[in-house]
């Protein structure tokens, strides 16, 4: 029962937005009121970003809603959150990063088990003539898919 996985949000405009090269899983430094809003699914990724600064990685803009039997306890819906990963990954990010065209962007948040965890991928952005080649691949899947079950009745 350790390795139970419960998806909370998941960020469907990066994989329409960018390629995506590698995942990583990471940890999240979250309060109590914040863990408990999570559970309840109160949590959006759309317009978040990861940066690294200092040495350490960093997401900005992901909210999380205030609980709503927090009262003081509750923190900034929209603060920058600090992930957790090993020195080494951060480095070999670093690294990457620095490359042209390379961004962080999270994927998903999740549990694992009782801890909350974000999947965040290293990213190249996608050109528009990309977006459409990806969006006719799609529609021409649909299709064939529609076709095959008109056939089956």
């Amino acid at each position: 029962m350790k390795d139970a996985f419960k998806l909370v949000a998941n960020n469907k405009k990066a994989y329409h937005d960018y390629f995506i090269d590698e995942k990583i899983e990471c940890g999240i430094e979250l309060f109590g009121t914040e863990v408990k809003s999570i559970r309840m699914g109160h949590c959006s990724i759309k317009e978040a970003f990861v940066r690294i600064e200092k040495g350490e990685v960093y997401v900005h803009g992901m909210h999380i809603n205030p609980y709503e039997k927090g009262n003081i306890f509750n923190k900034d819906p929209l603060r920058s959150r600090k992930l957790l990963l090993h020195r080494s990954e951060i480095d070999k990010l670093e690294g990457k990063i620095r490359e042209k065209g390379f961004t962080l962007v999270p994927l998903q948040v999740y549990f694992k088990g009782s801890l909350v965890k974000v999947e965040i991928g290293l990213a190249r952005g996608k050109k528009l003539y990309d977006k459409r080649a990806d969006l006719a691949k799609k529609d021409a899947k649909r299709e064939v898919e529609r076709e095959y079950k008109e056939k089956l009745r």
